[in-house]
């Protein structure tokens, strides 16, 4: 079992798990630290090896935990992800699409392409190829930052979880230029007691412009953590127009 195939597997492991999934991801987990700490900020799994009982003879978690893996291979010999660059009022960012929608975004951090490419392939499970930006998606950019707002079907988030998806579309409702708290987008997707799960998804949001994380704060209204650090996420909330209450 490798790192990535048990990250793959935890929003799965939500509900039931059988006793042979359960031996197989603690014996991984004895022996990996990485995934330890990636444990203990998942309630989900520690839950599901800590918690639940034994279950019904019913459960079929091990056949969806293998259909999952088995779509996620299938997906890294798909349709690639085509990765460009454009500049932008905030800076340079690359961009990932497929046919005509965005599926990645991000700042450029001085690692080069290759360090993006690798990380987008991480992310989204799927292979990147260097492209060639069409006029399309320089025209999403111009009127994004122009409105910040983007047409939800210019963009593409297939690859992620239902609980990912939901989480980011929350983020998306928030106004430009206001903030809500990680409490609050958990609320709003139906999972009151899932903030740290909500932070985790923004932390690991593939379209940080177009679904905005730095518009989630945490509960005391502190800008909190931002993978592109507090003061790009402080820049764009004052692009948008957010005052800061004192």
């Amino acid at each position: 079992m490798r790192c990535r195939d048990l990250e793959a597997m935890w929003d799965e492991t939500r509900g039931t798990c059988t006793r042979t999934l359960k031996a197989e991801v603690t014996t991984h987990l004895h022996a990996c630290p990485q995934c330890q700490r990636l444990y203990e900020e998942c309630e989900g799994v520690a839950y599901c090896l800590a918690c639940l009982p034994v279950p019904e003879p019913s459960c079929d978690l091990a056949r969806r935990v293998l259909g999952h893996i088995t779509s996620l291979r299938q997906r890294m010999r798909s349709e690639p992800l085509m990765l460009t660059s454009a500049r932008t009022p905030v800076g340079r960012l690359y961009v990932g699409f497929r046919g005509p929608r965005i599926a990645y975004l991000g700042f450029d951090t001085g690692g080069g392409f290759e360090a993006v490419q690798q990380r987008v392939e991480q992310r989204l499970r799927r292979p990147v190829l260097r492209g060639q930006a069409p006029a399309w998606l320089h025209d999403t950019l111009d009127r994004f930052f122009r409105t910040w707002r983007v047409d939800e079907r210019v963009v593409d988030i297939g690859d992620l979880t239902p609980f990912e998806q939901a989480a980011l579309r929350a983020a998306a409702s928030i106004p430009p230029g206001e903030v809500r708290s990680y409490g609050w987008v958990a609320t709003q997707i139906g999972k009151p007691k899932a903030a740290r799960a909500v932070g985790r998804v923004m932390a690991r949001n593939p379209l940080p412009l177009f679904f905005p994380c730095h518009r989630v704060v945490d509960s005391s209204g502190a800008l909190h953590d931002y993978y592109y650090g507090l003061e790009m996420k402080q820049r764009l909330l004052e692009l948008e127009g957010y005052r800061r209450a004192r």
